[in-house]
């Protein structure tokens, strides 16, 4: 219940904190990809990078963590491997060094 609470809150004041922005900032930026050129809103700007990293950030972040899960699977194989190797060398007779 209060970890509901604090989320709502922090929610609350990053929307306070995106519309105050917003309203600071009312200029424009003219952005030139080379093959075409346009001029947005400075807050649009922002948003559409904040976007597009996070995106990039999680795309990033899925590779690692397949990697990681791969690298488990690996693990997991060798393990059961060589626990059934120790057990079958557990159930060899034993032979005398008479």
């Amino acid at each position: 219940m209060l970890k509901r609470a604090g989320l709502a809150v922090l929610i609350l004041i990053l929307l306070v904190v995106i519309f105050t922005f917003t309203a600071m900032n009312t200029g424009r930026v003219e952005l030139d990809l080379g093959f075409h050129k346009a001029s947005y809103p400075i807050s649009m700007a922002f948003v559409v990078t904040l976007v597009v990293g996070w995106l990039l950030g999680m795309l990033s972040m899925f590779a690692f963590v397949f990697r990681l899960i791969n690298e488990r699977r690996t693990l997991r194989r060798a393990l059961r491997m060589s626990e059934s190797e120790v057990s079958s060398l557990r159930n060899l007779p034993l032979t005398d060094a008479d």
